[in-house]
């Protein structure tokens, strides 16, 4: 299948850990001592941009990870405990040159503010690549860590309490993210002066106060920290249903989703089309990645017999959210070709085992998509949004 009337292929990977499968750290390539060191983030960040990848996520929460979506579960043979991304991608961004840097933040219990802040020190850092996934959660042992607030325990999805309080952390993070934007736009570009001789270095009149007031936070401004270089660092959320399409629809630049196929790929991209038509951003680039969980060998079967030893040593098989492949790279190749057919933008690769399935992914994967001139073979941006395509956007404060 040739993509050469397509657009452009972006190709994104996922980083968690030693990876997303729970026993990927008892594989002898995980190297699981050195995972709280800044050199293991700086060695996986370079061999993405080694594959010419648009950015990297890093996942982060509240709370230890656990199998179980609502509470922390008691296992001792599973990877417990993060670094902070936003700081991770911090340390990793002067050590690189054209990736983008996608740390992810949980909006339901942190301040817009400080994450606005934050992110744009990332884009200083990284002069113009970062980014931010934002994501909520609705565990309740996560919200006593705070005790600002409490969180309904969520029963059933199809439940309309349970629904209602889904929809309202989506919505409240649909707000962080709009106070988060006006806050990156709270300094117009050419604010500081910066004249010596004047004694001038800013211009107070091209600083503002954003006065946002909604259900959810009041917030004023400005920010401390100059407009970010890219104006706009990219957002990005994960979406499986109809309340989350509404929250990329209305508020980020990149949805990924979880098409197991290209039908569903196809209509899960015509939802999140309707839910932004319908926050009137019909006119504004909105990329929908899909999510890809990769086993990733030259041989099917030694990827098909890497995932049953790895479901072994878990004493169970791991199911994802995602679709699972197992196999080649040219097999990969043809999927991804086939989703990008049916509209989506690119594919966020999920490694299973990170120090085997990220190299897997930059020196085999790559070079069959270049071979089938699907993808770059060299990065054609200096910025996030550049690699994107994605324009760098007018100050809504400007005259």
């Amino acid at each position: 299948m040739s993509s050469t009337s397509l657009s452009p292929l972006h190709l994104a990977v996922a980083l968690d850990g030693t990876g997303w499968h729970p026993a990927s750290w008892r594989e002898p390539v995980s190297r699981p001592k050195e995972l709280f060191t800044a050199a293991y983030w700086a060695g996986l960040v370079a061999e993405a941009e080694r594959g010419l990848l648009d950015f990297v996520t890093i996942e982060d929460g509240l709370g230890p990870q656990s199998s179980h979506f609502l509470d922390p579960d008691d296992r001792t043979d599973e990877v417990r405990g993060r670094l902070d991304a936003v700081l991770i991608a911090s340390r990793v961004a002067p050590l690189t040159r054209n990736i983008g840097l996608v740390p992810t933040v949980v909006a339901t219990h942190t301040e817009p503010f400080h994450i606005s802040k934050a992110i744009a020190t990332l884009d200083y850092v990284s002069t113009g690549r970062a980014g931010v996934r934002v994501q909520i959660t609705a565990r309740p042992n996560e919200a006593a860590h705070f005790g600002r607030r409490t969180v309904p325990r969520i029963k059933a999805y199809d439940n309309p309490a349970d629904r209602e309080t889904i929809a309202g952390l989506f919505e409240e993070a649909a707000d962080y993210v709009e106070v988060v934007r006006l806050l990156w736009d709270s300094w117009e570009d050419d604010a500081e002066i910066r004249d010596a001789a004047t004694g001038r270095f800013i211009d107070r009149d091209k600083l503002h106060y954003i006065d946002f007031e909604g259900r959810y936070f009041s917030v004023r401004g400005p920010s401390i920290t100059p407009r970010p270089p890219q104006g706009q660092p990219v957002v990005s959320a994960l979406a499986h249903d109809t309340i989350p399409y509404r929250l990329v629809g209305r508020a980020a630049d990149i949805g990924y989703v979880t098409p197991h196929d290209a039908d569903e790929a196809r209509a899960i991209v015509a939802r999140v089309r309707t839910e932004q038509n319908a926050a009137g951003r019909v006119a504004e680039p909105l990329h929908v990645f899909a999510d890809l969980l990769v086993y990733l060998d030259d041989d099917p079967e030694a990827a098909a017999e890497r995932r049953d030893g790895l479901d072994i040593l878990a004493g169970r098989p791991y199911l994802s959210d995602a679709l699972t492949f197992t196999g080649s790279p040219a097999q990969l190749a043809d999927l991804i070709e086939e989703f990008q057919s049916a509209g989506i933008s690119g594919c966020r690769l999920r490694p299973a085992v990170v120090g085997h399935d990220l190299p897997a992914i930059t020196r085999s994967l790559v070079p069959e998509l270049q071979r089938r001139g699907a993808f770059r073979r060299s990065y054609e941006a200096d910025t996030l949004r550049g690699l994107l395509g994605l324009a760098r956007p007018a100050n809504r404060y400007a005259a």
